[in-house]
């Protein structure tokens, strides 16, 4: 019930302002050009990241490495735009957070390893991934 609000107002608030975070993409000048208030934008869409953060870090509990993972393999499956990234990026976290859980509980059962380690192991590898294939 915590995070209820979060997922009814903000999340659909998120998804409906999705075109904004594109043309916000293009940089500042071509954003203005097309007729996008920059800052308004930007300052609506960091009070809504802010809120979404702080209302799943505070149901969940930090776990630092979902929240990393979780951007980069969605935009990787789909592409920059937001209108499809940021469901999948949702769906991707879920996964990876319901996989690790999982994991955690039944690895060394009945004690249990922490979640957010299970995470690390699991993230990890894919940013010196990531690491590797920029330099």
């Amino acid at each position: 019930m915590a995070i209820l609000p979060c997922i009814v107002l903000l999340i659909p608030f998120a998804l409906y302002k999705s075109r904004y975070l594109n043309v916000l993409n293009l940089g500042d000048q071509v954003a203005t050009g097309l007729g996008t208030k920059v800052e308004k934008e930007r300052r609506t869409l960091l009070i809504v990241a802010v809120a979404q953060g702080e209302s799943s870090v505070s149901v969940g509990g930090g776990i630092a490495f979902l929240g990393l993972v979780a951007p980069h393999l969605g935009r990787r499956l789909v592409g920059p735009r937001h209108e499809r990234f940021l469901p999948v990026k949702a769906l991707i976290g879920a996964l990876l957070l319901l996989v690790s859980d999982t994991l955690a509980r039944n690895i060394l059962a009945p004690s249990e390893i922490p979640v957010g380690l299970v995470v690390a192991v699991i993230g990890a590898p894919y940013f010196l991934y990531l690491l590797i294939r920029k330099a």
